[in-house]
């Protein structure tokens, strides 16, 4: 578990500012802005294990996600690298609760890290659209994993991630009376926030969940 000083030194330039223009505009960011005080969204500074979590993350809840996650970890003594990944025999990596679909992704993923690495420079020059679409070229990253990618990574401060389960279950608790929400109307509650829409994500992932999302 990252000690809460660690948040507190990598989260966003961004996050005061954010979190004080959400809790004036918008209630209910008011009171989990004021519950949730002693966090805040953080990149752990590196894309390739911000990929491999995201990965491991889809369709599967937080918690089984973690236990994945610390399994791997355990696999590998805490040196999770594109080379390791891609060299270590596969069924350790299945005996880490990984599916055969989700071991192919992450050894794809190595493989392009290890022959093409990545220009971070290219990345920070693009829009949030342009660089959903060319992760998404990547095999096993659709566009929920590329916006994970832009949250926790890249710090975007304005990415909705529409088709994200928790989301969608935290705003059907705060602002919909406990009913299943359709997506255009999320998207309308959350035009409110902007040009904050990660941070409202953030809090409301944290209502969720007794200890913050991180990828």
């Amino acid at each position: 578990m990252v000690l809460l000083k660690e948040k507190q030194r990598n989260a966003p330039a961004f996050w005061e500012q954010a979190r004080d223009d959400l809790a004036k505009r918008d209630p209910v960011m008011r009171r989990l802005v004021s519950q949730f005080n002693d966090s805040a969204l953080y990149s752990r500074g590196d894309a390739f294990t911000t990929l491999v979590r995201a990965i491991i993350g889809q369709q599967i809840s937080v918690k089984a996600a973690t236990s994945v996650w610390q399994k791997l970890a355990t696999a590998f003594s805490n040196n999770i690298t594109p080379e390791n990944l891609y060299s270590i025999d596969t069924a350790i990596i299945r005996a880490c609760g990984l599916s055969s679909r989700k071991i192919s992704y992450l050894q794809d993923l190595s493989e392009r890290f290890l022959k093409d690495g990545y220009d971070e420079i290219v990345w920070q020059k693009m829009n949030d659209e342009a660089l959903i679409a060319h992760l998404i070229q990547i095999k096993g990253i659709g566009r929920w994993t590329a916006e994970m990618f832009l949250i926790f990574y890249m710090q975007r401060p304005d990415v909705l991630p529409l088709a994200d389960i928790g989301l969608q279950r935290a705003v059907s608790i705060h602002y919909n009376g406990n009913q299943p929400i359709e997506k255009n109307r999320l998207q309308t509650i959350a035009t409110n926030w902007r040009p904050w829409r990660s941070v409202a994500t953030w809090y409301l992932w944290r209502s969720l969940d007794p200890i913050p999302i991180d990828y």
